[in-house]
């Protein structure tokens, strides 16, 4: 075989091995090939792109005198780079931009997509960091194709879980003390219920009593029964266990102000958080999973039943931040027509997961008080990817994001496992679940890895 024979072997067999590892791999072929060749792309076309983009502004006055005197002509002058070469990430590149003066960052959101064309990128984000500067992230591929848990741990404050995958590369983390009351949004077989396996297995390792509203006779919540402290698989069920939840709600607040009354133990405040901890009640987080069951009705008994039940998950959701009690409704679909009280109760959601809906009616319950692009976005998510949510809140942003898969069994085991963990709440051992002695044994197979939470970069 001749030496030119030899080269073409070797030449094809590694072009062979980079295609495998850009699909199997991604990370390491964006470090050894995708972050070089991004980068002097970057590098080499910076200004012209700009140029090309409408991202540059005239040369000052001086420039243009100096340029005059040589016999040329001023150039326009894109923003300044604060950085000689792009920051490298897990999943693309960051660089830092000082804007001139006239530019705003919606000028470079509204040339994102010619931005990404240019440089070969999966997509480009935009985020102002200060005033006058902003940061542009390169992402190097679709990131939400494939989501893993992270193999390193994040050490994060209690109540506040990395639940999902952004599309930018770094993690959505559900922080309850800031967001307190979640709707979660999404079609049969939208991958809503993993992101919910996601959330129960997570707060399951934490000291939080957990409550389920599963009005389908239990069959999404009855697998984490070991772990909860309290479940109501009927419509009458959730009416007591909601009562029980109102009366815990109001003797937390006077425990709040019995605590800030005068004495040397005195503490002023408004909320749980600020009470000793030895005399902190534990946080109730209150999962329901189909809340339209609770809106429907047959009767006038069902009609009374109902607006009960509806005033007091608003009193909660209205109430409950201050005394430690959080809402996670789930839903396929969430309208005005449900009845009274739904558009009262949305309002009180701050956070809003939206996963493929059926209706374009749900998604703009969801997110259409939030920004209505994300409305727009939510109503596009194809059937082929279940996982894949747009993640919204009260200040306007949004992203798409998407869960680790994690098996019903997984989810489960995790649940036996931590099932030591389950607080004391007397008012809520009427509804404590009755476990089945096999299913209440802890799994010595449970994995961590599934749950594992990521490093954001």
């Amino acid at each position: 075989m001749t030496d030119a024979l030899w080269v073409l072997v070797l030449a094809l067999l590694a072009v062979a091995v980079l295609v495998a590892v850009r699909r199997r791999l991604p990370v390491l072929f964006w470090w050894l090939v995708g972050y070089p060749a991004v980068t002097l792309r970057v590098l080499a076309t910076y200004r012209a792109t700009m140029d090309a983009c409408g991202l540059t502004v005239p040369a000052s006055a001086v420039r243009r005198a100096t340029a005059r005197m040589v016999g040329r002509q001023a150039a326009p002058v894109p923003p300044r780079r604060s950085l000689p070469l792009p920051l490298p990430t897990g999943s693309g590149l960051v660089m830092r931009l000082r804007m001139a003066a006239g530019q705003a960052p919606e000028d470079f959101t509204a040339s994102a997509d010619r931005l990404r064309h240019a440089w070969g990128a999966h997509a480009v984000h935009v985020r102002p960091t200060k005033p006058g500067r902003l940061e542009l992230r390169l992402v190097g591929w679709d990131v939400l194709a494939d989501v893993r848990p992270a193999r390193r741990w994040l050490r994060t404050e209690p109540l506040s879980l990395p639940l999902a995958l952004r599309e930018d590369g770094h993690w959505h983390v559900r922080d309850f003390r800031t967001v307190p009351h979640e709707l979660i949004l999404g079609a049969t077989q939208s991958g809503k219920s993993v992101y919910l396996r996601n959330l129960l297995c997570g707060l399951a390792r934490q000291p939080v009593a957990l409550v389920g509203i599963d009005c389908k006779w239990g069959v999404e919540l009855a697998p984490f029964a070991p772990r909860l402290s309290a479940l109501a698989d009927t419509p009458d069920r959730a009416n007591d266990l909601l009562d029980v939840l109102v009366e815990e709600m109001e003797a937390r607040f006077r425990l709040i102000g019995m605590t800030g009354g005068t004495g040397p133990d005195a503490v002023l405040t408004s909320d749980v958080w600020g009470l000793p901890e030895k005399t902190r009640p534990v946080p109730v987080v209150v999962v329901v999973d189909e809340v339209a069951e609770l809106f429907l009705a047959a009767s006038k008994d069902d009609e009374k039943r109902r607006d009960a039940m509806v005033t007091k998950l608003i009193r909660l959701a209205q109430l409950g931040r201050a005394a430690g009690i959080y809402l996670e409704v789930c839903g396929q679909r969430f309208g005005a027509e449900l009845g009274k009280g739904a558009t009262m109760l949305r309002a009180q959601l701050t956070g809003r997961v939206c996963h493929r809906v059926n209706d374009e009616t749900s998604a703009n319950m969801a997110l259409g008080d939030i920004a209505p692009e994300a409305a727009l976005a939510a109503t596009s998510i194809p059937a082929e990817r279940p996982g894949v949510a747009v993640v919204g809140d009260s200040s306007g942003g949004w992203s798409r994001v998407r869960s680790p898969h994690l098996t019903l069994d997984d989810a489960a085991a995790v649940c036996r496992d931590t099932s030591g963990l389950v607080p004391e709440l007397p008012r809520l051992d009427a509804f404590r679940p009755v476990v089945a002695p096999e299913l209440a044994e802890p799994s010595s197979t449970a994995p961590v890895a599934p749950t594992a939470r990521p490093v954001t970069e």
